[in-house]
């Protein structure tokens, strides 16, 4: 394919040439009229005539050229008068003719050249007046196909608004796959267009010469003799959308806007498409671990629970005496099955938790009452350490759930009692301040190291204080913050570990 020459810059455009063209007959036609203004006489004065070329030349011709062609108008006058003067004298009538003459032509030369800059500023005007009517169809275009749109969605409103744009008779939209129209698909003329039809050639392909009134870089182009427009929208990773405007009103140009206003539009689109899909996967996947969950833990208690029942028979006899050996491994079997019961408890927790699941009714629970129970059935495991429990409790009501909020305490307590050394003491203080109800939890342990202070409250974040399954400080924020409190932990001056739950009362 060859390329058009470039034009020189030198050479002048049609328009210049007839100006050109012009301004020469003009100028011819003023000069033979002051010629023959010098053979009449002096009373006829001829010259009043170069009115007439110079108006007609004044409405084709620059300001620089009306200017040039009054002048010379003004001069042939003096001339001709002076000529005509010498030969035949001056007479006070054939002064005044001829400085009417003189008069008439510099009028025509001014009205000419105010005549130009009206026209001008019109021009101009029509002309900001048009940008701004399609300014305001682009907007409006704009404003039709925004919004979380899906795919569908999109193609709809865009040929609505591509034809209350362009004054097309009729737009489609549709997907292009092996050369039939297929869905995202829209027809706003009278039956249901081309869908599902195979698409004729020359609306398939670019033809490789378009209309020479047709920009270069237009986004659109004409086929089947002018009577319709076609023009592409391209997709991140399906088929192109093929758009068909019929006997549209709007110049190329403006339909070349207009596509190149769509395009981004339906990449947003597109882009929101793919995150809505990738969130459905990602839900679909969530509430499949959820049921997974779910089914773990429950198919898991069953067996855990019924072993720990044979367990427990076995050391009490029910099957006769046991040997030492055999009876230290049951009980090391039985706190292995309390562990696994425990992780079951934590992993339904979480699933309840991560799901959204609706909370059951809020119930008034003694705090201290709770915190005491805890309490107690930790201290055989707090003897078997050494480790004592010194609990100072205040009254306190908070509204809650109450089996959620055993959990929330239990962790905290369990957590220090397996931490502190061996000889030491885990206080326990329950207060009421500012309408909250705070619990704290200290002991004398190793604490938790500085890197991992701004996760411990994460889940499965093991080793150090808070460690085990890494469930347990996780579920207590989760427990805490869907009563309306919080937990923290921080380490004393004294080298000493607390962790503090904060629950709002209950109202007075």
């Amino acid at each position: 394919m060859t390329t058009p020459p470039t034009p020189d810059p030198a050479t002048p455009t049609t328009p210049e040439r007839s100006e050109r063209r012009l301004l020469a007959a003009s100028a011819c036609l003023i000069t033979a009229i002051v010629l023959t203004d010098i053979l009449t006489p002096a009373s006829l004065v001829i010259g009043t005539l170069v009115s007439a070329p110079l108006a007609l030349a004044a409405l084709g011709a620059t300001r620089r050229a009306t200017v040039n062609l009054t002048a010379l108008a003004v001069a042939g006058n003096v001339l001709a008068g002076l000529m005509n003067a010498t030969r035949d004298g001056a007479t006070p009538t054939d002064l005044g003719n001829r400085a009417v003459s003189i008069l008439a032509a510099l009028l025509v030369g001014f009205l000419s050249l105010r005549a130009r800059e009206a026209a001008t500023r019109a021009a101009r005007l029509r002309e900001e007046e048009r940008r701004l009517q399609r300014e305001r169809a682009l907007r409006a275009l704009i404003e039709a196909v925004s919004g979380p749109l899906t795919q569908a969605q999109f193609v709809t409103r865009a040929a609505h608004a591509l034809q209350a744009l362009t004054g097309a008779a009729a737009v489609e939209i549709g997907s292009v796959d092996r050369a039939v129209l297929r869905e995202p698909h829209a027809y706003t003329g009278h039956g249901e267009g081309s869908l599902g039809r195979r698409l004729p050639l020359d609306l398939l392909a670019r033809p490789a010469t378009r209309d020479a009134a047709q920009p270069r870089d237009s986004q659109v182009w004409a086929v089947g003799g002018g009577d319709t427009f076609v023009a592409r929208l391209t997709r991140p990773s399906d088929p192109e959308l093929l758009i068909l405007l019929t006997r549209p009103a709007a110049p190329p140009d403006q339909l070349s806007e207009a596509v190149q206003t769509l395009q981004p539009l339906l990449d947003r689109t597109a882009l929101l498409d793919d995150l809505h899909a990738r969130q459905a996967q990602l839900q679909e996947r969530g509430e499949l671990l959820q049921d997974l969950i779910y089914s773990f833990s429950h198919d898991l208690r069953t067996p855990l629970m019924a072993n720990a029942v044979n367990m427990r028979s076995a050391l009490k006899g029910a099957y006769g005496p046991l040997p030492d050996d055999y009876a230290a491994t049951l009980r090391n079997g039985l706190d292995a099955n309390a562990a696994l019961l425990t992780l079951a408890d934590q992993l339904l927790l979480v699933a309840k938790y991560e799901s959204g699941e609706e909370d059951s009714e809020l119930q008034s629970v003694p705090l201290r009452d709770l915190v005491l129970n805890v309490a107690e059935q930790l201290q055989s495991a707090a003897a078997a350490r050494g480790v004592t429990i010194e609990p100072t409790l205040d009254g306190a009501r908070v509204p809650g759930r109450k089996h959620d909020l055993r959990r929330a305490v239990q962790n905290l307590l369990d957590n220090a009692v397996r931490y502190a050394p061996p000889g030491s003491a885990v206080h326990v203080t329950l207060a009421r301040a500012d309408g909250e109800a705070i619990l704290s939890v200290l002991d004398s342990g190793p604490g938790v190291s500085a890197p991992r202070v701004p996760t411990l409250f994460q889940r499965f974040r093991s080793g150090g204080a808070g460690g085990g399954t890494g469930l347990g400080l996780y579920l207590t924020r989760r427990i805490a913050e869907r009563h309306g409190g919080t937990v923290t932990y921080a380490r004393t001056a004294r080298a000493q570990s607390v962790f503090t739950l904060t629950l709002p009362l209950e109202d007075a």
